[in-house]
């Protein structure tokens, strides 16, 4: 078994890996929808009326609110939608 799959079994571990692989696909997914209309980070927070470094700060995978996502998202014409799974 590999190292991390055996780490992955520490409750607490697993936690944080999980929150850390949550943060990272938002990261991931912003960066996509604002590439994809062509905008930078500074346009887009421009758009959404926030500062260019919270654009920056998630889109490398920092703690944001679900309010702040929300008006990135409705500045790209998206919706935030939250999910349990």
């Amino acid at each position: 078994m590999s190292s991390y799959k055996k780490q992955l079994e520490n409750p607490e571990f697993r936690e944080g890996f999980e929150e850390e692989t949550s943060k990272l696909d938002s990261a991931a997914a912003l960066m996509s929808a604002r590439e994809a209309q062509g905008l930078t980070q500074r346009e887009l927070a421009e758009r959404a009326g926030v500062p260019q470094s919270t654009i920056a700060r998630i889109e490398r995978g920092d703690n944001t609110s679900k309010e702040t996502l929300s008006r990135i998202a409705f500045a790209l014409g998206k919706k935030l939608k939250v999910q349990f799974t």
